[in-house]
């Protein structure tokens, strides 16, 4: 896509979103269509005389897929992170943000979108064995819509997963990534070769190098040769480019890793040993009186039958590998930035769309569950303007929507379920004074297969509904950080099991959440 339009004319659009958010009344609707980008810029062009100039902010995202929140060393982790530790102590750090769940294309829809899958339509994964939805509809033009209907230079590289050529669609360039050239509503991809690489471990069967490619594997070749450095240099061409523009940017940048299975190029593929590795004190435990969901296998590589004890080692120190090598391709992004002339204004956030297990709870990559492994996602947010903090909150992966939207001055396109984390960012936890300190996540479908799942959490309890199951689950957190022992027939908790089953109750009709009803029946002894 060819952008045309003028910094002068950018912010006179940016002026006219902000009075058009100043009337409460009014509601804009998101078509998605290509048209209508034209039609705000020809609006701007008109009026700008009776509009003051506003400068809109440049703003970068960097995604992760199915990264941690726990690895990185701002957090005592395991692997040395000196580039995103440097954006840590620049930005706001928010300790405790929860993805909207534990599945890749919904929490991306939920970000790109700020609302939840009920409302959008995109609650499973697309274009995956047996799932139900191949694309985000393109009526949901979320923030990507929204900056280039205001003027902004939208650029997009890598990992999707929202529907073939989506960003295109909604007027981004879209620059690089699997999704970028793919037919829409093409075949599902099913997983035949992985489950032939699993019934041959099952056999006794390794890989070269004895490894387990599934699981982890060594690649060929350096850094430079991997989807990673490819994605880097593809961003770093889309920064110098921005760079030359007169129009405000917005520019996402969004890697497949550390999504398993972990597989990294020297040097790090040997940067961890394997035998000094910590396991968490959940690692590879048996779940007693767990949903029956957990034991079944939703992916080929769920079945963790065949994996040793050096087998998950190995897993995990790849896994702090691909987290060193991201720390890598953060850095050589930033130094871009840097070199052209952007950074000092630039407005970052770093984000994972969820966690991964990595043999908690005898658990490997993601399913229909919520533990906390899965549930957390690091969140870092850079603002020039903002001093650094630490934010204790819980926040959602809905509140990134909102966050742009004010940064940006962007125009509504509709109810939105999260909230602008922009005066926890200058107040501190201050801001959230007063208000009970709650996230929710939902586990709505599994490649094609129905759940239902609602978890609430707050920093002391969790709570999760398992309505396809006739067991629920309640974690003390304080007591059981690991979540290994279900309360939910404690009758020593059964006033924290009456408080959380009414912040959920609460939390799901404040978001017309259509498992109200459900809940309700099935929660009728405590509300």
């Amino acid at each position: 896509m060819t952008f045309k339009l003028s910094f002068k004319s950018a912010v006179v659009s940016a002026s006219l979103a902000l009075m058009s958010t100043a009337n409460a009344g009014t509601v804009l609707s998101n078509s998605g269509s290509q048209s209508q980008a034209v039609d705000a810029v020809t609006r701007s062009q008109t009026n700008h005389q009776s509009n003051a100039a506003i400068k809109q902010p440049n703003v970068l995202i960097l995604m992760f897929d199915d990264m941690r929140f726990d690895t990185f060393s701002y957090r005592n982790g395991p692997v040395n992170t000196p580039n995103i530790d440097a954006l840590a102590n620049e930005g706001v750090r928010f300790d405790n943000a929860i993805t909207s769940t534990g599945l890749c294309s919904p929490s991306r829809a939920a970000m790109f979108t700020g609302r939840w899958g009920h409302k959008t339509g995109l609650d499973d994964n697309v274009g995956l064995y047996h799932s139900r939805v191949d694309e985000l509809n393109p009526e949901e033009g979320g923030v990507i819509r929204r900056a280039v209907d205001v003027g902004y230079k939208v650029g997009y590289v890598g990992k999707w997963h929202i529907g073939a050529q989506g960003p295109a669609i909604r007027g981004a360039e879209f620059i690089y990534g699997h999704d970028k050239d793919v037919e829409r509503h093409g075949r599902q991809w099913a997983p035949y070769e992985t489950k032939a690489n699993i019934d041959k471990f099952n056999r006794g069967e390794r890989d070269a190098n004895g490894e387990k490619h599934e699981y982890y594997r060594t690649m060929p070749g350096t850094f430079e040769d991997t989807h990673a450095g490819k994605e880097v240099r593809e961003g770093q061409k889309m920064l110098r480019a921005a760079a030359k523009k007169d129009q405000p940017f917005f520019g996402i940048v969004s890697f497949e890793q550390p999504h398993p299975p972990y597989r990294v190029p020297e040097p790090y593929a040997s940067m961890f040993d394997p035998e000094t590795v910590v396991l968490p004190k959940n690692h590879a435990i048996k779940r007693v009186n767990k949903p029956m969901s957990q034991d079944d296998i939703w992916w080929p590589w769920h079945d963790i039958s065949h994996m040793t004890d050096e087998d998950w080692r190995k897993s995990r120190t790849f896994y702090y590998g691909a987290i060193a090598m991201i720390d890598h391709a953060v850095g050589e992004l930033i130094n871009t930035a840097k070199d052209v002339g952007m950074y000092d204004d630039l407005r970052i956030i770093i984000i994972g769309d969820q966690g991964s297990m990595l043999g908690e709870h005898n658990l490997y990559d993601k399913g229909p569950y919520a533990y906390d492994e899965l549930m957390r996602m690091p969140l870092i947010i850079r603002d020039p303007s903002v001093e650094p903090k630490i934010i204790e909150r819980q926040v959602s992966m809905l509140d990134i929507a909102p966050t742009l939207s004010e940064w940006m001055t962007l125009k509504s396109d509709g109810d939105v379920d999260g909230r602008s984390l922009v005066p926890l960012m200058q107040q501190g936890d201050v801001a959230d004074a007063g208000k009970v300190d709650l996230a929710l996540y939902a586990y709505e479908w599994y490649n094609g297969g129905w759940f239902g799942i609602r978890a609430v959490r707050t920093p002391e309890m969790k709570l999760v509904w398992n309505p396809g199951d006739s067991r629920d689950e309640l974690y003390d957190l304080k007591a059981d950080p690991y979540e290994m022992t279900n309360l939910i027939k404690d009758p020593k908790y059964k006033k924290q099991l009456k408080q959380m089953v009414k912040h959920m109750s609460d939390e799901l009709i404040r978001l017309e959440d259509p498992s109200i009803e459900k809940f309700r029946h099935h929660m009728k002894a405590f509300l």
